[in-house]
């Protein structure tokens, strides 16, 4: 089997399956949609097998010491190390991320993310309360169960090792269901936990979100949805879920801002800026800030320098050392960003200053490739400066009035992040604490990092993942016990 000519299967019970009746999902590669190879098309029997066979497993794992638990995945981290370059251009093959500027970066992540967790697994401590010497008041933080859990295409393995490692060092049981755009890289991670892992604790279903995806939200036998991707989707989980009272944790949309103030018209906030648009993921990414914030003494200088950097972007293939952006995952997600670009230069006295709808034929024809476009002089009520393009693109907007950036920044009904740019600290912390936003960068863009607590506010999610509070509190519940020792 070569690397593009990959028949993958899902995993249930510790087996490696096809799908109950044999149907197939054909995985394009979004830099020339060449076919690179097929994975099952499960349904709604899959889902069903899949959960019949974690809840079966859940007893004798949530029995397990947490320290064992932990081992597991230490194991499974140091089994994966050799493995990660493979992995990584696996996933630029199928999702289009860049080998050099993302893959490698984030199948590392996997591996950190692994062993972060594995230390933690013994950090589900209960409290006791003082109620005197004869009354024993304690809490146990016990696991939910099996959990439901469903990740998108933009960054399938830092998302799906966020959901398998937390979620059963726990004790629960894991149900994962995979975007049908990208799922040959964590499969081949969830080849390596399987090595270490007992049948059914960890169970991996491939298929489209209407099929599969809805199958294991609706399914009776799942005790927690865990769901990352559109807010449009996590609604409808949400939906799904309060019709059973089950838990829910959603890492949803965004439109983030980037607040520029007069004092930071320089190189390295330019810098920061398209770091924090996240361009070296073609902008696929929920935390992107796509609403630039200049004021207006700098906005003309600010976007020279900017047009300028961009310029000297390399977009192309995924897999050349040489490409800064690769590719938008898949054609529909392609003509989707074009639709938007193409509405946002109709709009009276938009100017885009670089970028813009790709053209029909030349090099990067061949493939999902758009270059990295500005929009300037936005009104923040149009379309591209209100929805999220998931796209290579930022919208600028001037601003005068920090009060006046404040409220724009905040019209929204996003609330995922947010950055501010400004020597003066004064102004960026009133600014950051002013910003309705689960997490706001004062002069930096990177991306999130293990430990922090990371989640949105408004329409961009419920609960925290990425932290050991986060763990607890996505995946553990807590019981009181009362006890009376005079009997």
């Amino acid at each position: 089997m070569t690397e593009t000519d990959i028949r993958e299967q899902m995993l249930i019970d510790g087996a490696w399956v096809d799908a109950a009746d044999g149907r197939v999902i054909e995985i394009e590669s979004p830099r020339d949609h060449a076919v690179i190879g097929q994975v099952p098309r499960g349904g709604e029997a899959d889902v069903d097998k899949a959960v019949r066979a974690a809840r079966a497993a859940q007893p004798a794992w949530r029995a397990t010491p947490p320290r064992e638990r932990g081992d597991a995945f230490r194991r499974i981290a140091d089994a994966l190390e050799p493995e990660l370059e493979r992995i990584a251009r696996l996933s630029a093959l199928e999702n289009g991320n860049a080998i050099r500027t993302q893959t490698r970066g984030e199948s590392a992540f996997v591996v950190d993310a692994f062993r972060y967790f594995s230390g933690l697994a013994a950090e589900a401590k209960g409290e006791t309360q003082p109620r005197g010497d004869l009354i024993l008041d304690y809490t146990r933080r016990e696991p939910l169960g099996v959990v439901g859990a469903i990740v998108p295409w933009n960054a399938p393995l830092m998302l799906s090792a966020l959901k398998i490692a937390p979620a059963i060092t726990m004790g629960n049981t894991l149900v994962l269901k995979l975007a049908e755009d990208a799922p040959l890289a964590i499969l081949a991670v969830v080849r390596k936990c399987q090595e270490h892992l007992p049948a059914g604790v960890l169970n991996v279903v491939t298929g489209y979100g209407t099929e599969a995806g809805e199958a294991l939200s609706h399914h009776p036998g799942v005790d927690k949805l865990s769901f990352t991707g559109s807010t449009a989707v996590g609604k409808r989980v949400m939906e799904v879920a309060s019709e059973r009272v089950v838990p829910v944790s959603l890492e949803l949309g965004g439109k983030s801002p980037q607040v520029v103030f007069p004092d930071a018209d320089e190189d390295w906030v330019v810098d920061g800026t398209i770091a924090g648009v996240r361009f070296f993921r073609q902008g696929q990414s929920c935390t992107a800030g796509s609403r630039l914030f200049l004021h207006e003494s700098i906005f003309d200088s600010f976007i020279d320098k900017l047009t300028e950097r961009l310029s000297k972007l390399v977009v192309g293939d995924p897999l050349d050392e040489a490409t800064d952006m690769g590719a938008i995952v898949n054609t529909k997600q392609f003509d989707k960003v074009c639709d938007y670009i193409a509405d946002g230069e109709s709009q009276a006295g938009a100017r885009i200053t670089i970028g813009g709808v790709p053209p029909k034929d030349g090099p990067l024809s061949g493939g999902n490739y758009v270059q990295p476009t500005v929009i300037a002089n936005v009104a923040n009520d149009w379309r591209v400066a209100q929805e999220e393009i998931f796209g290579p693109v930022v919208v600028a907007i001037p601003w005068k009035d920090e009060d006046d950036v404040i409220a724009m920044a905040n019209e929204t009904h996003y609330g995922l992040a947010g950055f501010v740019w400004s020597h003066d600290m004064g102004a960026a912390l009133r600014t950051a604490h002013r910003l309705d936003a689960g997490w706001v960068q004062v002069n930096q863009g990177g991306g999130q990092v293990l430990g922090q607590s990371y989640g949105g506010f408004k329409q961009s999610g419920i609960g925290r993942e990425f932290s050991l509070e986060g763990m607890l509190d996505s995946f553990t519940q807590r019981k009181q016990v009362s006890v009376n020792l005079a009997h």
